[in-house]
């Protein structure tokens, strides 16, 4: 099985590059705004659950690295990862987009970004299940060719865009959101495992 463990590696490396965008959520305290505040919780405490949920995704898929996993073990794994990474994202998205806009300048234009940018990335990660899926976990090497592919995607995917999300999260919105507990606890560091 040494031919897919150093391309999961490479999966597991882009991955961890991908989960930041959420756990991104940041700031330092400020000036209160009610409105804003409750914004934010609202945002915050529908962010919580779904960070978890992509933080154990990953960790499922760094864990597969670890030890001498068969290709179909791989596969299962890689496209349970890929899935609850792709609604997580579509269940932020659809949070962001119920609390309505925040109460700062540009509010709505930086949701309605925000939300759009969440489905393109649920979007992306549902067709890389797809991909996974798809994958022949008969033949070693075109296996070992199929996840390389995969992770370069993810890569991209970690390297693109998420300035919709960093736009939203940006001065009053990020410190309401720094406020909440529940934002802290969804940013707070991964526990080494």
């Amino acid at each position: 099985m040494e031919g897919t463990k150093p391309v999961n590696k490479k999966l597991a490396a882009a991955l961890s590059g991908g989960a930041v965008l959420v756990l991104a959520l940041s700031g330092c305290g400020g000036d209160e705004n009610e409105k804003l505040d409750s914004w934010a919780k609202d945002v915050c405490d529908a962010v919580q659950p779904q960070a978890k949920k992509i933080e154990s995704a990953n960790a499922s898929i760094q864990k597969e690295t670890s030890d001498n996993s068969t290709p179909e073990d791989v596969q299962k794994t890689d496209a349970k990862a890929f899935q609850d990474m792709s609604d997580a994202y579509k269940a932020i998205g659809a949070a962001v987009n119920k609390a309505g806009a925040p109460d700062v300048e540009n509010g709505e234009t930086k949701q309605k970004d925000a939300v759009k940018e969440l489905n393109t990335i649920s979007a992306s990660y549902a067709s890389l299940k797809k991909q996974v899926d798809d994958l022949d976990t008969k033949d070693q090497g075109k296996f070992a060719d199929g996840l390389k592919d995969i992770a370069t995607e993810l890569d991209k995917l970690s390297k693109s865009g998420n300035d919709a999300l960093r736009n939203l999260e940006e001065g009053e919105v990020g410190q309401a959101m720094a406020r909440q507990s529940s934002c802290k606890a969804a940013t707070g560091p991964a526990s080494a495992t």
